[in-house]
């Protein structure tokens, strides 16, 4: 009867039933468009723009001359490329080591207390509310010849470490760094994750004789297993595009050992002025970025079958 009705209907009246459906969504509409219009100005008009520079040498004063592939053979020919690829590759390296399972530990020990626990949560997230100023400051002290952990390290009997000048030292300090500050973020997240975990799963666990570290194991790692591969890529993309850090306390050295890509690319914009080949290193990233985001997607999708 209902196949009957819709054959019967004209094309008017239809047209009319899909226009009274599109009013109904129109002032969800209205709510997104600033949203969209402001992820349009501000990222992919920028992008668009940093492809067509990148085949452009930019003159402000004579005028922009296309150049073809130019910039991007002198990007393969610089060594500080290669020098700044190696350094982010490091550096994301030492961010994984270093900050990236410690937010997990807290967020299973925490989740572990019976006591204190809201006390413990603020005190782990209070390093994330500092301002950068501050924190630069706050570590320069730390790391100091003067500071206080070589007064530690020399009432310890041992020999001061060179944290900011040494270019052992330089990138593992800015890593060290930026963990403390920033793993109470992501340590609130996989808390906020794990205790979305039901609780009947863990007692029957405890039921069946499993200690904490089995049900750690078989419950609580792979409840989250999205969570952590979506914070694993938004680390390994995050410490990619790093230079602050490197930029505010040593300027890429000593010695270019904390010239990150990303720093780089911002040297080439502002010291060299090449706004071409500063775009097309800006192209040559995004480009890897995105694979890496995809990766991450198809892993997502064969994990979910």
């Amino acid at each position: 009867m209902k196949q009957q009705v819709a054959m019967s209907e004209s094309p008017g009246v239809k047209a009319l039933r899909k226009s009274g459906r599109w009013k109904k969504h129109i002032p969800g509409y209205l709510f997104l468009a600033p949203a969209a219009i402001i992820f349009l100005l501000f990222l992919w008009v920028p992008i668009s723009k940093g492809l067509f520079y990148s085949f452009y040498h930019i003159d402000f004063v004579k005028g922009n001359e296309f150049v073809g592939f130019d910039n991007y053979k002198t990007v393969f020919k610089d060594a500080d490329v290669w020098i700044a690829i190696k350094n982010s590759l490091y550096y994301m390296f030492l961010g994984l080591v270093m900050g990236f399972w410690i937010p997990i530990v807290f967020a299973i020990i925490i989740s572990e207390m019976r006591r204190f626990q809201g006390i413990v949560r603020i005190a782990a997230y209070l390093p994330n509310v500092l301002p950068a100023v501050v924190l630069y400051g706050l570590w320069r002290w730390f790391y100091d010849p003067v500071g206080p952990i070589n007064g530690a390290l020399t009432g310890l009997g041992t020999n001061q470490i060179a944290f900011l000048s040494d270019k052992s030292w330089s990138m593992i300090s800015i890593v060290f760094m930026e963990s403390w500050q920033q793993f109470g973020s992501a340590m609130l997240i996989y808390l906020a994750a794990m205790l979305s975990i039901p609780k009947d799963w863990y007692e029957a666990a405890e039921i069946d004789g499993a200690g904490i570290f089995r049900r750690i194991w078989h419950i609580t790692l792979p409840s989250i297993r999205g969570l952590l591969l979506l914070l694993l890529l938004m680390q390994l993309i995050s410490t990619s595009q790093g230079f602050q850090s490197q930029l505010a306390l040593l300027d890429g050295g000593p010695n270019k050992a904390t010239l990150t890509y990303a720093l780089l690319i911002i040297k080439y914009a502002t010291m060299r002025l090449d706004y071409g080949v500063a775009s097309a290193l800006g192209v040559l990233m995004f480009l890897v970025l995105g694979g890496l985001a995809l990766l991450q997607f198809r892993l997502n999708n064969k994990g979910g079958n």
